[in-house]
């Protein structure tokens, strides 16, 4: 006969491993990570020596000085490669913490930073901007796109809450219509905007498939606030996403303010994707892929998920971006959305096969 002692024994070994694996798992991550961040700098047109590399990188951190560095070497590998990876990196994060988050408030595995159309908000800000001639405008160091961007993604978010509350309730199923709605008349007003001014059709395109060419260091100091903030938010309401998950009945039993919680975990999860999709276009299947990838073999501890999702997504980007601009001949890059989208079409069909098939056993 199994005694209360035996279970709660039981219990407290499985945390403890459950803690461990996790433990092993986060220190396997940031220590792909940063070899990922300097193994990135070493792919591009100019061909350096990887010691020249790790040089560089180290003498911009202030960690080793060297005066005999090449001056154009250390521009190229510093202000060029290293921004790029950054921000591919924060970027990746981003997405796939959003990605969490969407699928733990909408409690749905489909769902993606994109689901409320925050993505295509951006997408219309960015066309808006392409069409006035802003494109080529400099604004505080760098090109009037991303904040065109990030405002048309903020202002979706706004319009998104405003449609989905229901006596002043806002459900997640208002939230997934009132996202789908926004995204369907944004997206033709996009396609309006092309086909008003043929001349903006490839910048436009271009931008929506999502790229890093060009991005610099103007572009991760951009986007940083706005992410260090949508983390913050997350993070702070993380033990009630877990709540929240099992429901809104179960949730408010439990005393958790679900309509407060779910407002503010929305708006930390959007401005996560405003700001990543402002400097980097529209990026797909990251926010999809990455939470699956971790709940599959972690469990669905949100803290948990987040830290390690957010890891893994960071990681992904940031090689998929490297494979943008390597796989063509002649110096010329894929948009990495296209790359991603390559990479995670097939898994988008496996989740979708999956759920169907476990929707028809229930």
């Amino acid at each position: 006969m199994i005694t209360v002692d035996t279970r709660r024994d039981k219990i407290f070994q499985l945390e403890a491993r459950a803690g461990k694996r996790f433990n092993y798992m986060l220190a396997l991550l940031i220590i792909i990570s940063i070899l990922s961040i300097y193994m990135g700098c070493l792919f591009g047109r100019l061909d350096i020596p990887a010691e020249i590399v790790g040089k560089s990188i180290l003498n911009a951190l202030g960690l080793k000085s060297d005066s005999t560095l090449d001056p154009t070497w250390k521009v190229v590998v510093v202000n060029i490669r290293l921004s790029r990876v950054c921000l591919s990196m924060v970027v990746g994060i981003a997405l796939a913490v959003a990605g969490a988050v969407f699928q733990g408030i909408l409690r749905n595995p489909l769902a993606d930073p994109f689901t409320i159309g925050v993505s295509t908000g951006a997408a219309f800000g960015a066309s808006i901007a392409f069409f006035f001639g802003l494109g080529t405008k400099i604004f505080s160091g760098f090109g009037f796109i991303p904040v065109a961007s990030l405002a048309g993604a903020l202002a979706a978010l706004f319009a998104v809450i405003s449609l989905g509350r229901i006596s002043g309730q806002l459900r997640r199923e208002t939230i997934v219509l009132a996202g789908i709605v926004v995204a369907t008349f944004l997206s033709a007003l996009i396609s309006l905007i092309k086909s008003l001014d043929e001349e903006s059709v490839a910048s436009i395109v271009f931008w929506v498939m999502g790229s890093f060419q060009g991005r610099g260091w103007n572009h991760f100091v951009f986007a940083l606030p706005y992410m260090i903030a949508g983390l913050v938010v997350i993070w702070i309401y993380s033990r009630e996403l877990d709540i929240l998950s099992m429901g809104n009945t179960q949730a408010t039993q439990m005393g958790v303010r679900t309509q407060k919680v779910r407002l503010w975990l929305m708006i930390g999860a959007s401005l996560l994707t405003a700001a990543a999709v402002s400097v980097s276009g529209v990026i797909g299947f990251v926010g999809l892929i990455m939470p699956h990838l971790i709940r599959m073999t972690m469990g669905a501890e949100h803290r948990k998920l987040l830290v390690l999702a957010g890891l893994l997504g960071g990681i992904s980007l940031l090689w998929s971006d490297v494979l943008a601009r390597i796989l063509l001949p002649g110096g010329e890059e894929l948009p990495v959305g296209v790359v991603t989208a390559i990479m995670g079409g097939p898994f988008f069909c496996f989740i979708l096969i999956k759920t169907g098939k476990s929707q028809t056993r229930i």
